[in-house]
């Protein structure tokens, strides 16, 4: 056998490093080849003189920032269904600090669906310069038909067995399925994830706060972009009643996402999701479609005719009667949260790293800095523009 070559050992120094207890004002990391070897502070440091080292000049230094919720960038478009998309979309999100993301897809035919998720899993293997493609998202087509915003309603149905069951078993690495849970069937669909480990989450529904409940005890555990796609109160026959919006915020049983670009949810609803969940069980994703990085105008949402404006900063379905989705990613998250809705720091990273990967059941690799981790960081300026971002220790983006 040849000699096998040493892993290289990588000291970033001289940042502000934030690990999900503490913040150390002065501090580095080591990446011994892929995973994370140590946190230090630089007063205690002894580094080698002939390390490599990467001086990040007082910059943060945070866990790389996991998007559990996308559909496209730089004009890709998840629903292309092809291998060369979902790199894209990879190294697109990685230039904004973004080093896992969980490409989602839309409702769709069932052909163009196993199209997407044929490209996906050749995708994941193909080694490619960007974020981590963990898995897919199914966003569809269970959904009530009033709640659909930009999804597609030629092809909404009801939860199907004989459909879903053979998805499930054919692609290992679909990570969670978004439903309406008042559908007949859905809490079937909640029962059979829980038992396959995905995550079950409630979107695009209809649901009034019992049937929230139900749908919890199927197994059902998080919210999809709460408050977009679904209801709060409402009265009924002089009653009020209480919607999918207010289980979340009430039930510690669901965690909750939020698109934090700042045009979905105004600052105070922000706040309110934050002091009811807190950064443990609120989570920011993107929801950000093939407009990101891109200039305004008019796009295809998803594979076929389907068109989003894209004006003042997020995309609208033609007749501007709904939000299409964003055009945000990474750092422009953790800006909203702490410029719009005044979140410190420390917790805005939390909410994009550590809750995002323990609500994918992948916090024992990914999501904080700690030893033994995939060494998956960001290097961010004071303005939220991103200095390094490194995936599995190589650095994949330097802005």
């Amino acid at each position: 056998m040849g000699r096998r070559e040493p892993m290289r050992r990588l000291y970033l120094v001289n940042g502000r490093v934030i690990t999900p207890y503490r913040v150390i004002d002065s501090g580095g990391v080591v990446i011994q080849g892929e995973y994370i070897e140590q946190v230090f502070s630089m007063d205690e440091a002894i580094i080698p003189p002939e390390a490599e080292q990467l001086d990040v000049y007082g910059a943060w230094i945070m866990p790389g920032l996991i998007d559990m919720h996308l559909h496209g960038g730089d004009g890709a478009d998840v629903m292309d269904a092809t291998v060369e998309a979902f790199h894209v979309i990879a190294a697109a999100h990685a230039r904004n600090g973004t080093t896992s993301i969980v490409p989602t897809t839309l409702t769709s035919s069932y052909a163009v669906l196993r199209d997407v998720l044929d490209a996906f899993g050749e995708a994941k293997r193909h080694r490619h310069q960007g974020a981590r493609l963990l898995g897919i998202h199914l966003e569809g087509p269970y959904f009530a038909y009033e709640q659909r915003g930009a999804q597609d309603p030629r092809y909404l149905k009801n939860p199907e067995p004989e459909e879903y069951l053979e998805i499930l078993d054919q692609y290992p690495f679909i990570l969670r399925v978004s439903a309406a849970p008042e559908l007949p069937g859905a809490l079937e669909l909640g029962r059979e994830l829980r038992r396959r480990g995905i995550v079950a989450a409630i979107g695009h529904t209809n649901a009034y706060f019992e049937d929230v409940l139900a749908a919890v005890e199927a197994g059902y555990t998080h919210v999809t972009h709460l408050y977009s796609g679904m209801e709060g109160v409402r009265r009924v026959n002089c009653y009020r009643r209480a919607g999918t919006v207010e289980a979340g915020l009430l039930l510690d049983e669901l965690t909750v996402e939020v698109i934090a670009d700042g045009k979905h949810l105004p600052p105070s609803l922000l706040q309110l999701v934050y002091k009811c969940k807190g950064a443990h069980g609120m989570a920011l994703c993107s929801d950000a479609l093939r407009a990101a990085g891109m200039p305004e105008g008019v796009y295809q949402m998803g594979s076929e005719d389907y068109q989003v404006v894209v004006e003042d900063g997020v995309a609208w379905l033609p007749d501007r009667s709904a939000f299409a989705g964003s055009v945000v990613a990474g750092s422009e998250l953790l800006r909203t949260m702490v410029e719009l809705a005044g979140v410190p720091l420390p917790d805005a990273v939390k909410m994009a790293t550590t809750t995002p990967a323990r609500i994918l059941k992948l916090d024992d690799q990914l999501g904080s800095l700690d030893k033994g981790k995939y060494a998956d960081l960001v290097v961010l300026r004071d303005d939220f523009s991103v200095m390094f971002t490194i995936v599995g220790g190589e650095i994949v983006y330097k802005g």
